[in-house]
């Protein structure tokens, strides 16, 4: 069986950046899985894209399917041959459905019963009969985020398919595909290529294609894009702010791509950084380029799709387009001063946050609320009126034109707008950092201010939704509170602020709302991502959930109370004990009713003295642990109880036939069990690693 590479090239109009690299996957693994259900064996599958084309290799592919050979189980043998040996209507519907001989059909044991065996034989096709057929029906299985069509109304795609290439080395595979017929004929560069590059085979294909300014392979196309950008910064002695979402947009927006620099007036450097950059990036893709010091210059670097003769061209054709830009983002800057942030909150009252939520002034009324109780219950009564300012002017920057035109510099211009009216630095700095952490990479809010103002805007959200009936469901989060939910955790933990998140709920759902289970719901739902965040830190599902219950709400004594489990929880003390708590739970559970008092005079073993003693002495111990939220003095006293209620197990016969020592066992079992609950379910723990 002889094996040559396959190649299907779709060439298109540019297809938007963003819709190539999951693309590219899917091909790669619609390919695959395709072949395979072919049984095509083939060595392996190579994906390229550029804006204009998406490429498939497949790298040793057979010029024919391998040969079916399948048994299949039918009817019992007595239901298909009757004494004398002849064929039943039942194998013979069977055979005919097989596409096989009744005298074919094969008695096979299976489990001890007989059944009537088909086995069929398919010899496979030539590569020449299938892909025909199965090229473009890989076509069709692409779909993208947005698709056109330009002829068919049922053939869509990213963008117009204007050619396409299908070779097995150098044999044409032949087939239409929303009215284009495939050859051997691709385009090269749009501006430096021949429009028809003819490709004898498979084998030749990257080369022609580069001979005519296309670098298919997006690796080598990067490494250009990279080279070109160090060797610019030689020239400049600058650095340039390589985004790596930037640079792989940069990547599927060029087919042979020329780094240039160009520079912009001074003057726009009297704008924040961040709106420099953002206009360069979102607008025009380009890298801002820095100082050794970190400082923003005048200067950018941008990756060409032309090698022209004179880059003086290019470069001054894409200086005036920046001009433009940064032209507008000066008048936004200029007009949004003009008046002081504060003015800005009254017109949230016109923005609607949600239908059933009302505006976004209404938001920040409550928020401001939950953040002025946070500073109570955390006795930050010293940030007060910080928070207070904060959570007023919040989201008084979403009004403003700056944001309008970049909504991602929400915050950022709120911070600025709020230093330029003259506003508390620590509350400029708190409506930036209200948002923090907007991804899983960034840090928490730097100071108490925005930290407080951050937990209290997204706990109102959750709450506000829960009450709306906008809660989460399955794959669907359109307000982002699994997020929400995440982030409060990560700055409670982050700045060490120790609050009752149920507590937060509570208060944010206010006295008004009298549906105790849409609160509960909140909770449960608060609880779930908790655990979740916990398991992905590598905590145990049950010992974290054992912190849960034992803390009480409260997510950074929860990740302290981890910590010290996590410390103890390999100890054999800790092994014993779980068994033991498992052991009591499960007598008084078969024992029925069960006295409180214990009389120590009914004692009659040392085992049973020195458990006693024990629970006596350490039940005030670990209440005070409890309360005071000690955990390592709580695993310390776990340590000392274990020995002494192994023991008890070890020596002591608990159902004694003298029915008082018995009962007075049981009460003692009973109290030991009190002691185990204030500390959890530490019987789960044990269960839970005999499952395992």
């Amino acid at each position: 069986m002889s094996a040559k590479d396959l190649l299907l090239e779709i060439g298109t109009e540019e297809i938007p950046s963003r819709f190539i690299p999951s693309m590219l996957v899917t091909l790669k693994n619609l390919a695959e899985e395709g072949l395979k259900q072919l049984r095509f064996p083939f060595q392996g599958t190579r994906v390229y894209a550029t804006p204009r084309r998406l490429v498939l290799f497949v790298d040793g592919l057979a010029d024919r399917q391998e040969d079916l050979v399948a048994a299949y189980k039918g009817p019992l043998w007595v239901s298909a041959f009757d004494e004398l040996g002849n064929a039943t209507r039942a194998a013979e519907g069977f055979a005919k459905s097989k596409g096989v001989s009744v005298n074919d059909l094969k008695d096979v044991n299976v489990d001890g019963v007989r059944y009537a065996f088909a086995h069929v034989r398919e010899e496979g096709r030539l590569a020449g009969e299938i892909l025909p057929g199965f090229l473009p029906g890989l076509i069709g299985k692409l779909v993208f985020p947005k698709n056109m069509y330009w002829q068919d109304p049922t053939v869509r795609f990213a963008r117009p398919i204007r050619w396409l290439v299908a070779l097995r080395g150098a044999e044409l595979i032949p087939f239409t595909y929303g009215g284009v017929e495939s050859g051997r004929v691709s385009s090269g560069h749009r501006f430096m290529g021949d429009k028809c590059v003819k490709i004898p085979s498979s084998d030749e294909f990257l080369d022609r294609l580069y001979d005519n300014y296309v670098i298919l392979d997006q690796v080598k196309r990067k490494q250009k894009i990279l080279a070109g950008i160090t060797s610019l910064e030689h020239e400049t002695s600058g650095v340039v702010e390589m985004d790596p979402a930037l640079t792989e947009e940069n990547l599927y927006l060029v087919e042979y791509p020329v780094p240039f620099i160009g520079s912009f007036d001074e003057r726009f450097l009297e704008m924040p950084q961040e709106v420099l950059t953002t206009s360069m990036k979102k607008n025009q893709k380009y890298f801002a380029v820095r100082t050794k010091e970190g400082k923003l210059t005048n200067s950018f670097v941008g990756v060409a799709n032309n090698r022209a003769m004179d880059m003086r061209v290019i470069r001054e054709g894409n200086e005036r387009v920046l001009r433009a830009r940064l032209e507008d983002a000066a008048f936004f800057w200029a007009e949004d001063r003009k008046r002081p942030l504060a003015q800005h909150v009254e017109r949230l009252k016109d923005v609607v946050y949600q239908e059933k939520l009302g505006t976004m002034h209404d938001k920040v009324m409550e928020t401001q609320k939950l953040a002025a109780w946070l500073c109570e219950e955390l006795k930050m009564l010293e940030i007060a009126k910080l928070v207070e300012r904060a959570a007023f002017l919040a989201k008084a920057d979403l009004v403003t034109h700056m944001v309008g035109e970049f909504p991602e510099l929400q915050g950022i211009m709120g911070r600025e707008y709020a230093l330029a009216s003259g506003e508390d630095p620590r509350v400029a700095l708190a409506i930036c950092e209200q948002y923090l952490p907007k991804t899983a990479s960034d840090g928490a809010p730097t100071d108490n201010v925005g930290a407080i103002l951050g937990l209290a805007e997204r706990v109102h959200v959750i709450v506000s939704c829960h009450k709306a009936g906008l809660e989460p469901t399955g794959s669907q989060d359109p307000y982002a509170l699994r997020r929400a939910a995440r982030c409060i955790n990560e700055i409670l933990w982050a700045r060490k602020l120790d609050v009752d998140v149920c507590e937060m709920v509570r208060t944010s759902a206010g006295l008004s709302l009298t549906d105790g289970a849409t609160v509960e719901r909140v909770f449960a739902f608060l609880g779930q991502r908790l655990l979740v965040q916990l398991k992905e830190k590598g905590c145990e599902h049950e010992l974290a959930k054992l912190a849960i219950s034992v803390t009480r709400n409260r997510p950074l004594q929860v990740l302290r109370l981890m910590e010290a489990l996590s410390k103890v929880k390999d100890e054999p003390w800790f092994d014993a004990l779980a068994m033991s708590a498992m052991r009591v739970r499960n007598i008084l559970q078969k024992a029925g009713e069960v006295g409180d008092a214990v009389e120590p005079s009914l004692a009659v073993t040392d085992a049973e003295k020195t458990l006693y003693a024990g629970v006596a002495r350490l039940e005030p111990v670990v209440e005070a642990a409890l309360r005071g939220a000690d955990w390592g003095g709580l695993t310390a006293s776990l340590s000392e109880l274990s020995p002494a209620i192994s023991g008890f197990f070890d020596s002591v016969m608990v159902m004694d036939s003298d029915a008082k020592i018995r009962a007075n066992r049981l009460a003692l079992l009973k109290r030991c069990n009190a002691l185990f609950e204030e500390v959890g379910d530490l019987g789960s723990l044990k269960l839970q690693k005999e499952k395992a």
